[in-house]
């Protein structure tokens, strides 16, 4: 069985590769694809196929699914621009006789209202109208979205809009090890799987990183418009910003919350906790006194 990773060049997909080879599938039948051609040569390098292709671009889409029996569609970074990509992908995996895609949506993208769960939403709206097999992966929010940035956060403490809504997070190994087993698995027929570790608040992402570095870190939770103006001060684009303080506000009402064990299930242990997230990134950056 040929598996294709679209957007293997990326964090995740980079993860997913190695969690397939750890599972056992063979480096011959993984096609790595993706747009950075650097990272293209080290997953190469592993033995497996590795393929350049964009999503804008639908002749190398064509050319990148290509002989798969199943395609991992890991989700577009373009605000505003993925339903497009991703049906690019859905398109050229009909062409090529694909016989299942799996998706890597956002979870609650059936009821979020969020911009993110939009696109989400649409696309898996075209994936069940296709007439291919397909798994849908719901992932939850990643700890790396918070330990990545604890050197910002014990300068200037944590600001958002998610008020005391739950986060259903888990490492983002977690999810690519989830999405190993759904390729690797038998998974007959079409489903949906909503996947999230052990709730947490953006309080208790600050009181994680406070005792496990020794500095104070608050949390301070601001009206979406004034989270957004800090974001865009801080560099980001405004459809981005604009997205991320949207996804507080979900948040705050629990679009990132998940009331189920799916991913645990899949992957055959706990996900990894917000506690060992925080303790590995402070360990590995030094950030501890």
């Amino acid at each position: 069985m040929t598996v294709t990773i679209m957007g293997a060049t990326g964090h995740l997909g980079g993860l997913v590769v190695g969690a397939l080879l750890a599972r056992g599938q063979s480096a011959s039948e993984i096609i790595a694809v993706g747009r950075d051609e650097s990272r293209l040569v080290a997953l190469g390098a592993l033995g497996v196929s590795a393929r350049r292709a964009d999503y804008d671009a639908p002749e190398s889409v064509d050319d990148a699914v290509a002989g798969a029996d199943t395609v991992l569609l890991i989700s577009a970074t373009d605000v505003g621009r993925r339903f497009a990509q991703h049906r690019a992908v859905i398109d050229a995996a009909q062409r090529a006789g694909v016989t299942r895609l799996v998706y890597t949506s956002v979870v609650n993208a059936g009821t979020a209202t969020t911009i993110l769960a939009a696109e989400h939403r649409q696309t898996e709206e075209y994936l069940r109208s296709a007439g291919l097999e397909y798994v849908v992966l719901r992932n939850g929010w990643y700890h790396e979205n918070f330990t990545d940035q604890i050197p910002g956060y014990l300068e200037r403490g944590i600001v958002g809009s998610g008020g005391a809504g739950r986060i259903s997070g888990a490492a983002r190994a977690d999810y690519a090890d989830a999405a190993a087993a759904v390729l690797t698995g038998p998974w007959p027929g079409s489903r949906t799987f909503e996947l999230g570790g052990p709730a947490y608040t953006l309080t208790d992402v600050a009181a994680e990183i406070s005792q496990q570095t020794g500095d104070e870190v608050r949390y301070v939770d601001l009206p979406a418009e004034v989270y957004q103006g800090i974001l865009e001060s801080a560099g980001l684009a405004a459809p981005v910003a604009a997205m991320l303080a949207d996804e507080d506000v979900g948040l705050a009402s629990g679009a990132l919350f998940v009331d189920g064990t799916d991913l645990g299930d899949l992957i055959g242990r706990p996900p990894t906790t917000l506690a060992h997230a925080v303790a590995q990134a402070v360990a590995g950056g030094g950030h501890a006194r």
